[in-house]
Protein backbone atom coordinates (compact mmCIF):
# COMPACT_ATOMS: atom_id res chain seq x y z
CA UNK A 1 0.00 0.00 0.00
CA UNK A 2 3.07 2.21 0.95
CA UNK A 3 4.14 1.59 -2.32
CA UNK A 4 1.34 2.32 -4.56
CA UNK A 5 0.76 5.89 -2.19
CA UNK A 6 4.62 6.39 -2.89
CA UNK A 7 4.09 5.80 -6.65
CA UNK A 8 0.97 8.35 -6.58
CA UNK A 9 2.76 10.96 -4.90
CA UNK A 10 5.69 10.77 -7.62
CA UNK A 11 3.28 10.82 -9.93
CA UNK A 12 0.86 13.44 -8.68
CA UNK A 13 4.70 15.03 -7.81
CA UNK A 14 5.66 15.17 -11.37
CA UNK A 15 2.28 16.30 -12.96
CA UNK A 16 1.92 18.92 -11.12
CA UNK A 17 6.07 20.10 -11.62
CA UNK A 18 5.50 19.82 -15.19
CA UNK A 19 1.99 22.30 -15.08
CA UNK A 20 3.88 24.50 -12.97
CA UNK A 21 6.59 24.18 -15.44
CA UNK A 22 4.32 25.05 -18.26
CA UNK A 23 2.98 27.27 -16.56
CA UNK A 24 6.18 29.15 -16.54
CA UNK A 25 6.88 28.89 -20.00
CA UNK A 26 3.64 30.34 -20.81
CA UNK A 27 4.71 33.20 -19.02
CA UNK A 28 7.91 33.75 -20.29
CA UNK A 29 6.20 33.21 -24.11
CA UNK A 30 3.63 35.93 -23.10
CA UNK A 31 6.66 38.48 -22.01
CA UNK A 32 8.58 38.13 -25.10
CA UNK A 33 5.93 38.36 -27.35
CA UNK A 34 5.04 41.55 -25.36
CA UNK A 35 8.56 43.35 -26.06
CA UNK A 36 8.36 41.98 -29.71
CA UNK A 37 5.30 44.37 -30.09
CA UNK A 38 7.47 46.85 -28.12
CA UNK A 39 10.00 46.93 -30.33
CA UNK A 40 8.31 46.28 -33.39
CA UNK A 41 6.28 50.05 -32.68
CA UNK A 42 9.39 51.80 -32.06
CA UNK A 43 10.76 50.40 -35.13
CA UNK A 44 7.56 52.04 -36.95
CA UNK A 45 7.53 55.32 -35.15
CA UNK A 46 11.37 55.87 -36.08
CA UNK A 47 10.55 54.44 -39.34
CA UNK A 48 8.06 57.45 -39.78
CA UNK A 49 10.72 60.24 -38.87
CA UNK A 50 13.12 58.90 -41.12
CA UNK A 51 10.34 58.58 -43.83
CA UNK A 52 9.58 62.34 -42.86
CA UNK A 53 13.67 63.87 -42.94
CA UNK A 54 13.87 61.89 -46.15
CA UNK A 55 10.79 63.32 -47.64
CA UNK A 56 11.91 67.22 -46.34
CA UNK A 57 15.67 66.74 -48.04
CA UNK A 58 13.97 65.44 -51.35
CA UNK A 59 12.34 68.12 -51.52
CA UNK A 60 15.17 71.02 -50.46
CA UNK A 61 17.64 69.37 -53.38
CA UNK A 62 14.80 69.61 -56.03
CA UNK A 63 14.33 73.33 -54.92
CA UNK A 64 17.97 74.02 -55.30
CA UNK A 65 18.25 72.08 -58.49
CA UNK A 66 15.30 74.17 -59.87
CA UNK A 67 17.49 77.52 -58.82
CA UNK A 68 20.49 76.13 -60.56
CA UNK A 69 18.39 75.34 -63.54
CA UNK A 70 17.20 78.89 -63.62
CA UNK A 71 20.01 80.08 -63.17
CA UNK A 72 21.39 77.75 -66.23
CA UNK A 73 18.71 79.19 -68.42
CA UNK A 74 19.00 82.38 -67.55
CA UNK A 75 23.33 82.47 -68.73
CA UNK A 76 22.42 80.20 -71.52
CA UNK A 77 19.90 83.22 -72.68
CA UNK A 78 22.65 85.38 -72.01
CA UNK A 79 25.49 83.09 -74.24
CA UNK A 80 23.22 83.30 -76.93
CA UNK A 81 21.97 86.78 -77.18
CA UNK A 82 25.66 87.51 -77.34
CA UNK A 83 26.24 85.41 -80.51
CA UNK A 84 23.31 86.33 -82.48
CA UNK A 85 24.88 89.84 -81.81
CA UNK A 86 28.52 88.63 -82.62
CA UNK A 87 26.96 86.96 -85.87
CA UNK A 88 25.12 89.52 -87.11
CA UNK A 89 28.53 92.16 -86.93
CA UNK A 90 30.44 89.20 -88.90
CA UNK A 91 27.78 88.93 -90.98
CA UNK A 92 27.89 92.90 -91.44
CA UNK A 93 31.94 92.61 -91.67
CA UNK A 94 32.01 89.75 -94.55
CA UNK A 95 29.59 91.88 -96.51
CA UNK A 96 32.21 94.52 -95.99
CA UNK A 97 34.76 92.68 -97.35
CA UNK A 98 33.66 91.23 -100.33
CA UNK A 99 32.43 94.57 -101.41
CA UNK A 100 35.83 95.43 -100.56
CA UNK A 101 37.52 92.46 -102.87
CA UNK A 102 35.08 93.40 -105.72
CA UNK A 103 36.32 96.84 -105.44
CA UNK A 104 39.91 95.35 -105.21
CA UNK A 105 39.27 93.49 -108.51
CA UNK A 106 37.67 96.35 -110.35
CA UNK A 107 41.01 98.27 -109.58
CA UNK A 108 42.96 95.15 -110.54
CA UNK A 109 41.71 94.63 -113.87
CA UNK A 110 41.82 98.74 -114.69
CA UNK A 111 45.35 98.48 -113.63
CA UNK A 112 45.71 95.70 -116.33
CA UNK A 113 44.41 97.80 -118.97
CA UNK A 114 46.59 100.55 -118.40
CA UNK A 115 49.53 98.32 -118.62
CA UNK A 116 48.72 97.24 -122.01
CA UNK A 117 47.62 100.52 -123.37
CA UNK A 118 51.26 101.47 -122.10
CA UNK A 119 52.66 98.24 -123.32
CA UNK A 120 51.46 99.29 -126.65
CA UNK A 121 52.09 102.80 -126.52
CA UNK A 122 56.06 102.10 -125.82
CA UNK A 123 55.94 99.54 -128.73
CA UNK A 124 54.81 102.41 -130.94
CA UNK A 125 57.19 104.69 -129.97
CA UNK A 126 59.62 102.14 -130.19
CA UNK A 127 58.32 101.24 -133.75
CA UNK A 128 58.73 105.23 -134.57
CA UNK A 129 62.35 105.66 -133.30
CA UNK A 130 63.85 102.66 -135.20
CA UNK A 131 61.93 103.98 -137.97
CA UNK A 132 63.54 107.80 -137.26
CA UNK A 133 67.19 105.88 -136.52
CA UNK A 134 67.44 103.66 -139.14
CA UNK A 135 68.35 101.47 -135.87
CA UNK A 136 66.73 98.07 -134.21
CA UNK A 137 65.89 98.41 -130.44
CA UNK A 138 68.65 95.73 -130.23
CA UNK A 139 71.69 97.68 -132.06
CA UNK A 140 70.35 101.13 -130.13
CA UNK A 141 71.11 99.16 -126.93
CA UNK A 142 74.35 97.91 -127.99
CA UNK A 143 75.73 101.62 -129.22
CA UNK A 144 74.19 102.76 -126.05
CA UNK A 145 75.89 99.89 -123.88
CA UNK A 146 79.17 100.23 -125.59
CA UNK A 147 79.22 104.09 -125.72
CA UNK A 148 79.05 103.74 -121.58
CA UNK A 149 81.41 101.53 -121.47
CA UNK A 150 84.11 103.50 -123.26
CA UNK A 151 83.35 106.44 -121.50
CA UNK A 152 83.41 104.85 -117.74
CA UNK A 153 85.46 102.52 -118.47
CA UNK A 154 88.71 104.42 -116.79
CA UNK A 155 86.54 105.46 -114.18
CA UNK A 156 85.38 101.52 -113.91
CA UNK A 157 88.95 101.20 -113.71
CA UNK A 158 90.31 103.26 -111.02
CA UNK A 159 87.45 102.17 -108.85
CA UNK A 160 88.20 99.02 -109.36
CA UNK A 161 91.64 99.63 -108.70
CA UNK A 162 91.01 101.43 -105.64
CA UNK A 163 88.63 98.94 -103.88
CA UNK A 164 90.89 96.02 -104.41
CA UNK A 165 93.87 97.93 -103.39
CA UNK A 166 91.83 99.13 -100.23
CA UNK A 167 90.65 95.59 -99.62
CA UNK A 168 94.01 93.64 -100.11
CA UNK A 169 96.26 95.97 -98.23
CA UNK A 170 93.86 95.29 -95.21
CA UNK A 171 93.35 91.69 -95.62
CA UNK A 172 96.81 91.36 -96.67
CA UNK A 173 98.04 92.99 -92.93
CA UNK A 174 95.75 91.28 -90.83
CA UNK A 175 96.54 87.62 -93.14
CA UNK A 176 100.14 88.73 -92.67
CA UNK A 177 99.63 89.70 -88.44
CA UNK A 178 98.11 86.16 -88.08
CA UNK A 179 100.65 84.09 -90.38
CA UNK A 180 103.54 85.91 -88.60
CA UNK A 181 102.33 85.28 -84.84
CA UNK A 182 101.67 81.89 -86.15
CA UNK A 183 105.22 81.37 -87.68
CA UNK A 184 106.81 82.93 -84.61
CA UNK A 185 105.32 80.32 -82.28
CA UNK A 186 105.94 77.51 -84.51
CA UNK A 187 110.03 77.25 -84.90
CA UNK A 188 111.09 73.92 -86.52
CA UNK A 189 114.27 72.51 -87.51
CA UNK A 190 114.24 72.09 -91.98
CA UNK A 191 115.27 68.52 -93.12
CA UNK A 192 116.18 67.94 -96.38
CA UNK A 193 115.74 64.66 -97.57
CA UNK A 194 118.22 63.40 -100.65
CA UNK A 195 118.01 60.13 -102.28
CA UNK A 196 121.28 58.89 -101.14
CA UNK A 197 122.50 57.57 -98.21
CA UNK A 198 126.07 57.16 -96.85
CA UNK A 199 127.44 54.28 -95.06
CA UNK A 200 130.76 54.48 -92.77
CA UNK A 201 132.79 51.12 -92.95
CA UNK A 202 135.65 50.33 -90.68
CA UNK A 203 137.65 49.82 -93.13
CA UNK A 204 138.20 49.48 -97.09
CA UNK A 205 139.07 45.99 -97.03
CA UNK A 206 134.56 45.65 -96.22
CA UNK A 207 134.11 47.03 -99.36
CA UNK A 208 135.44 43.77 -101.52
CA UNK A 209 133.53 41.31 -99.13
CA UNK A 210 130.05 43.41 -99.34
CA UNK A 211 130.85 42.80 -102.94
CA UNK A 212 131.58 39.28 -102.67
CA UNK A 213 133.24 36.83 -105.04
CA UNK A 214 131.79 38.25 -108.83
CA UNK A 215 129.58 40.58 -107.42
CA UNK A 216 127.12 37.81 -105.56
CA UNK A 217 126.87 39.87 -102.57
CA UNK A 218 126.53 43.04 -104.00
CA UNK A 219 123.60 42.15 -106.17
CA UNK A 220 122.06 40.01 -103.79
CA UNK A 221 121.52 42.97 -101.47
CA UNK A 222 120.63 45.10 -104.21
CA UNK A 223 117.87 42.33 -105.47
CA UNK A 224 116.29 42.19 -102.02
CA UNK A 225 116.25 45.97 -100.56
CA UNK A 226 115.39 47.36 -104.20
CA UNK A 227 118.34 49.92 -103.97
CA UNK A 228 121.21 50.41 -105.91
CA UNK A 229 125.07 50.28 -103.81
CA UNK A 230 127.55 52.50 -105.35
CA UNK A 231 131.04 51.30 -104.47
CA UNK A 232 133.94 54.71 -105.38
CA UNK A 233 136.85 55.72 -104.55
CA UNK A 234 135.56 57.12 -101.64
CA UNK A 235 137.48 56.05 -98.19
CA UNK A 236 135.71 53.90 -95.85
CA UNK A 237 132.16 54.39 -97.27
CA UNK A 238 129.55 53.18 -99.64
CA UNK A 239 126.13 54.93 -100.84
CA UNK A 240 123.13 53.30 -101.22
CA UNK A 241 121.28 55.09 -103.66
CA UNK A 242 117.38 55.11 -104.46
CA UNK A 243 113.80 57.22 -103.87
CA UNK A 244 112.44 55.31 -101.86
CA UNK A 245 113.75 56.70 -98.20
CA UNK A 246 112.02 52.78 -96.93
CA UNK A 247 114.16 51.01 -99.17
CA UNK A 248 117.10 52.84 -98.59
CA UNK A 249 116.32 52.16 -94.88
CA UNK A 250 116.13 48.53 -94.98
CA UNK A 251 119.22 48.39 -96.88
CA UNK A 252 120.95 50.40 -94.14
CA UNK A 253 119.98 48.33 -91.38
CA UNK A 254 120.57 45.02 -93.59
CA UNK A 255 124.53 46.65 -94.41
CA UNK A 256 124.79 47.52 -90.68
CA UNK A 257 123.87 44.56 -89.54
CA UNK A 258 126.27 42.76 -91.96
CA UNK A 259 129.44 44.98 -91.24
CA UNK A 260 128.98 44.34 -87.47
CA UNK A 261 128.51 40.37 -87.78
CA UNK A 262 131.11 40.61 -90.17
CA UNK A 263 129.70 36.79 -92.33
CA UNK A 264 129.15 38.44 -95.40
CA UNK A 265 127.19 35.63 -97.95
CA UNK A 266 123.11 34.97 -99.23
CA UNK A 267 121.87 33.52 -96.92
CA UNK A 268 122.83 36.07 -94.13
CA UNK A 269 122.09 38.48 -96.32
CA UNK A 270 118.49 37.18 -96.28
CA UNK A 271 118.27 37.13 -92.58
CA UNK A 272 119.30 40.29 -91.88
CA UNK A 273 116.72 42.02 -95.01
CA UNK A 274 114.05 39.98 -92.76
CA UNK A 275 115.38 41.57 -88.99
CA UNK A 276 115.45 45.36 -90.94
CA UNK A 277 112.04 45.13 -92.52
CA UNK A 278 110.62 43.67 -89.15
CA UNK A 279 112.58 46.65 -87.19
CA UNK A 280 111.06 48.71 -89.74
CA UNK A 281 107.97 47.81 -88.75
CA UNK A 282 108.36 48.36 -85.29
CA UNK A 283 109.78 51.79 -86.13
CA UNK A 284 107.07 52.90 -88.49
CA UNK A 285 104.66 52.27 -85.40
CA UNK A 286 106.79 53.91 -83.35
CA UNK A 287 107.00 56.94 -85.34
CA UNK A 288 103.44 57.76 -85.87
CA UNK A 289 102.68 57.24 -82.44
CA UNK A 290 105.39 59.49 -81.40
CA UNK A 291 103.46 61.93 -84.21
CA UNK A 292 100.31 61.87 -82.23
CA UNK A 293 102.29 62.17 -78.76
CA UNK A 294 103.96 65.39 -80.18
CA UNK A 295 100.68 66.52 -81.56
CA UNK A 296 98.77 66.27 -78.85
CA UNK A 297 95.96 64.10 -80.26
CA UNK A 298 94.21 60.62 -80.10
CA UNK A 299 92.11 58.69 -80.68
CA UNK A 300 92.82 56.98 -83.87
CA UNK A 301 92.47 53.16 -84.92
CA UNK A 302 96.37 52.10 -84.39
CA UNK A 303 96.16 50.47 -88.15
CA UNK A 304 95.56 54.35 -89.21
CA UNK A 305 98.32 55.41 -86.52
CA UNK A 306 100.51 52.87 -88.44
CA UNK A 307 100.10 54.28 -91.84
CA UNK A 308 100.88 57.53 -90.34
CA UNK A 309 103.99 56.29 -89.45
CA UNK A 310 105.11 55.59 -93.06
CA UNK A 311 105.09 59.10 -93.75
CA UNK A 312 109.09 59.20 -92.05
CA UNK A 313 109.78 57.62 -95.27
CA UNK A 314 108.29 59.58 -97.27
CA UNK A 315 109.54 63.01 -98.72
CA UNK A 316 108.00 65.79 -101.00
CA UNK A 317 110.34 68.32 -102.91
CA UNK A 318 113.54 66.74 -100.65
CA UNK A 319 111.16 67.80 -97.20
CA UNK A 320 109.84 64.94 -94.53
CA UNK A 321 106.36 64.37 -95.30
CA UNK A 322 105.80 63.18 -91.78
CA UNK A 323 107.70 66.28 -90.00
CA UNK A 324 106.26 68.55 -92.58
CA UNK A 325 102.89 66.68 -91.70
CA UNK A 326 103.54 67.63 -87.74
CA UNK A 327 104.95 71.02 -88.73
CA UNK A 328 101.02 71.50 -90.95
CA UNK A 329 99.26 70.61 -87.52
CA UNK A 330 101.23 72.80 -84.91
CA UNK A 331 100.60 75.93 -87.75
CA UNK A 332 96.75 75.00 -88.39
CA UNK A 333 96.49 74.90 -84.62
CA UNK A 334 97.81 78.13 -83.84
CA UNK A 335 95.98 80.02 -86.52
CA UNK A 336 92.49 78.39 -85.74
CA UNK A 337 93.23 79.95 -82.23
CA UNK A 338 93.63 83.13 -83.67
CA UNK A 339 90.54 82.48 -85.90
CA UNK A 340 88.61 80.94 -83.18
CA UNK A 341 88.09 77.93 -85.20
CA UNK A 342 88.15 74.18 -83.40
CA UNK A 343 91.75 73.79 -82.35
CA UNK A 344 91.22 69.87 -82.13
CA UNK A 345 89.58 69.28 -85.56
CA UNK A 346 92.37 72.20 -87.03
CA UNK A 347 95.43 69.19 -85.63
CA UNK A 348 93.75 66.00 -86.94
CA UNK A 349 93.11 67.74 -90.17
CA UNK A 350 96.18 68.89 -90.55
CA UNK A 351 98.69 66.37 -89.39
CA UNK A 352 96.39 63.91 -91.82
CA UNK A 353 96.51 65.96 -94.42
CA UNK A 354 99.11 64.32 -97.04
CA UNK A 355 98.64 60.33 -95.15
CA UNK A 356 97.47 59.16 -98.53
CA UNK A 357 101.47 59.72 -99.51
CA UNK A 358 101.69 56.73 -97.29
CA UNK A 359 100.44 54.50 -99.90
CA UNK A 360 100.71 56.85 -103.67
CA UNK A 361 102.45 54.44 -105.05
CA UNK A 362 100.30 51.37 -104.03
CA UNK A 363 96.78 53.16 -105.21
CA UNK A 364 95.52 54.78 -107.87
CA UNK A 365 94.75 58.73 -107.65
CA UNK A 366 96.86 61.10 -106.35
CA UNK A 367 97.39 61.64 -102.56
CA UNK A 368 94.11 63.66 -102.25
CA UNK A 369 91.75 61.42 -103.42
CA UNK A 370 93.59 58.29 -101.19
CA UNK A 371 94.41 60.31 -98.16
CA UNK A 372 90.17 61.01 -98.98
CA UNK A 373 89.39 56.86 -98.95
CA UNK A 374 91.87 56.18 -96.29
CA UNK A 375 89.48 58.61 -93.75
CA UNK A 376 86.30 57.17 -94.87
CA UNK A 377 87.57 53.61 -94.84
CA UNK A 378 88.19 54.70 -91.12
CA UNK A 379 85.29 56.40 -90.44
CA UNK A 380 86.90 59.66 -89.79
CA UNK A 381 84.14 62.66 -89.32
CA UNK A 382 83.37 64.84 -92.34
CA UNK A 383 85.49 67.84 -90.69
CA UNK A 384 88.37 65.57 -91.33
CA UNK A 385 87.93 64.74 -94.16
CA UNK A 386 86.93 67.88 -95.73
CA UNK A 387 90.68 69.31 -95.03
CA UNK A 388 92.38 66.11 -96.28
CA UNK A 389 90.67 66.05 -99.77
CA UNK A 390 90.63 69.48 -100.25
CA UNK A 391 93.55 71.26 -99.20
CA UNK A 392 95.07 71.88 -102.75
CA UNK A 393 91.61 72.80 -104.42
CA UNK A 394 91.12 76.58 -105.12
CA UNK A 395 88.15 76.77 -102.65
CA UNK A 396 88.18 74.30 -99.79
CA UNK A 397 85.07 73.52 -97.95
CA UNK A 398 85.29 74.45 -94.77
CA UNK A 399 87.20 77.04 -92.57
CA UNK A 400 89.02 74.13 -91.44
CA UNK A 401 90.44 73.27 -94.59
CA UNK A 402 91.21 76.86 -95.61
CA UNK A 403 93.41 76.58 -92.33
CA UNK A 404 95.22 73.96 -93.75
CA UNK A 405 95.57 74.73 -96.91
CA UNK A 406 97.45 77.89 -95.50
CA UNK A 407 99.53 75.98 -92.63
CA UNK A 408 100.74 73.89 -95.53
CA UNK A 409 101.96 76.25 -97.93
CA UNK A 410 103.45 78.50 -95.04
CA UNK A 411 105.09 75.12 -94.29
CA UNK A 412 105.96 74.61 -97.96
CA UNK A 413 107.13 77.79 -98.59
CA UNK A 414 109.53 78.22 -96.23
CA UNK A 415 112.89 79.02 -97.24
CA UNK A 416 114.97 75.59 -96.64
CA UNK A 417 111.92 73.56 -96.36
CA UNK A 418 111.88 71.94 -99.56
CA UNK A 419 114.19 71.89 -102.52
CA UNK A 420 114.52 71.36 -106.49
CA UNK A 421 116.83 69.50 -108.54
CA UNK A 422 118.20 71.66 -111.03
CA UNK A 423 116.73 69.86 -114.26
CA UNK A 424 112.97 70.74 -111.83
CA UNK A 425 114.00 73.86 -111.49
CA UNK A 426 114.92 75.08 -115.06
CA UNK A 427 111.47 73.26 -115.91
CA UNK A 428 109.74 74.96 -113.96
CA UNK A 429 110.33 78.72 -115.20
CA UNK A 430 110.27 77.41 -118.64
CA UNK A 431 106.66 76.23 -118.00
CA UNK A 432 106.10 79.68 -116.11
CA UNK A 433 107.40 81.89 -118.97
CA UNK A 434 105.29 79.73 -121.75
CA UNK A 435 101.96 79.90 -119.89
CA UNK A 436 102.85 83.38 -119.33
CA UNK A 437 103.55 83.90 -123.26
CA UNK A 438 100.43 82.17 -124.44
CA UNK A 439 98.00 84.94 -123.96
CA UNK A 440 97.27 87.86 -126.55
CA UNK A 441 98.92 91.06 -126.73
CA UNK A 442 102.13 89.69 -124.45
CA UNK A 443 105.41 91.32 -125.66
CA UNK A 444 107.59 89.07 -123.20
CA UNK A 445 107.16 87.32 -119.90
CA UNK A 446 110.53 86.42 -116.95
CA UNK A 447 110.77 84.10 -114.38
CA UNK A 448 112.30 85.66 -111.45
CA UNK A 449 113.12 85.29 -107.61
CA UNK A 450 113.47 81.47 -108.22
CA UNK A 451 109.99 80.88 -110.02
CA UNK A 452 108.19 82.63 -107.06
CA UNK A 453 107.36 86.03 -109.68
CA UNK A 454 106.27 86.56 -113.27
CA UNK A 455 106.85 90.00 -114.63
CA UNK A 456 104.57 89.54 -118.04
CA UNK A 457 104.76 93.13 -120.13
CA UNK A 458 102.45 93.76 -122.49
CA UNK A 459 101.66 95.74 -125.37
CA UNK A 460 100.05 98.84 -124.57
CA UNK A 461 98.38 99.45 -127.82
CA UNK A 462 96.84 95.52 -127.91
CA UNK A 463 95.81 95.31 -123.62
CA UNK A 464 94.53 98.49 -121.39
CA UNK A 465 94.58 98.81 -118.21
CA UNK A 466 91.29 97.22 -117.68
CA UNK A 467 92.22 93.99 -120.10
CA UNK A 468 95.45 94.18 -117.98
CA UNK A 469 93.53 93.80 -114.84
CA UNK A 470 91.91 90.11 -116.24
CA UNK A 471 94.67 89.07 -117.83
CA UNK A 472 96.87 88.72 -114.70
CA UNK A 473 93.98 86.74 -113.11
CA UNK A 474 93.56 84.66 -116.25
CA UNK A 475 97.09 84.04 -116.05
CA UNK A 476 96.99 83.09 -112.08
CA UNK A 477 94.36 80.68 -112.80
CA UNK A 478 96.09 78.69 -115.47
CA UNK A 479 98.88 78.03 -113.69
CA UNK A 480 97.26 76.98 -110.55
CA UNK A 481 95.69 74.28 -112.70
CA UNK A 482 98.62 73.41 -114.93
CA UNK A 483 101.77 73.68 -112.83
CA UNK A 484 102.51 72.22 -109.41
CA UNK A 485 104.95 74.17 -107.23
CA UNK A 486 105.08 74.94 -103.25
CA UNK A 487 104.24 78.48 -102.31
CA UNK A 488 102.69 80.86 -104.27
CA UNK A 489 103.63 83.31 -107.19
CA UNK A 490 103.38 86.75 -108.36
CA UNK A 491 102.23 87.92 -111.26
CA UNK A 492 103.16 91.16 -112.17
CA UNK A 493 101.27 92.96 -115.41
CA UNK A 494 103.83 95.61 -116.76
CA UNK A 495 102.43 98.23 -119.10
CA UNK A 496 103.57 100.96 -119.97
CA UNK A 497 104.06 103.71 -122.72
CA UNK A 498 106.81 105.36 -123.85
CA UNK A 499 106.68 108.31 -126.31
CA UNK A 500 110.15 109.64 -127.85
CA UNK A 501 110.63 113.00 -129.74
CA UNK A 502 114.04 114.41 -130.90
CA UNK A 503 114.58 118.12 -131.23
CA UNK A 504 116.65 119.11 -133.87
Amino acid sequence: MEYVIAAIAVVGGFFIGTWFQQKKTSRRIKGAEKKADNIISEAKVKEKELLLKAQDKALKIIEEAKREEAQRRKEINGLQNRLEQRESAFSQKLLDLQEKQQKLYDKVNEVQEIKERIKTIKEEQAKKLEEMANLTQEEAKDLLLKNIEEKAEEDLMIRVRKLEEDNNDKLQEKAKDIMALAMQRMVSSYTVELTTTTIDLPNDEMKGRIIGREGRNIKAIEQMTGVEIIVDDTPNAITVSGFSLIRRHIAKKTLDYLIKDGRIHPTKIEEAVEMAKKELAVDIKKAGEEAMYEVGITGFDPKLVQILGRLKYRTSYGQNTLSHSIEVAHLAAMLAEELGSDVTLAKKGGLLHDIGKAVDHEVQGNHTEIGRDIAKKFNLPEEIIAPIATHHDDQPATLTSVIVKVADAISSARPGARSDSHENYIQRLEELEKIATSFEGIEKAYAIQAGREIRVFVKPEAIDDFKAHNLARDIAKKIETELKYPGEIKINVIRETRVIEYAR
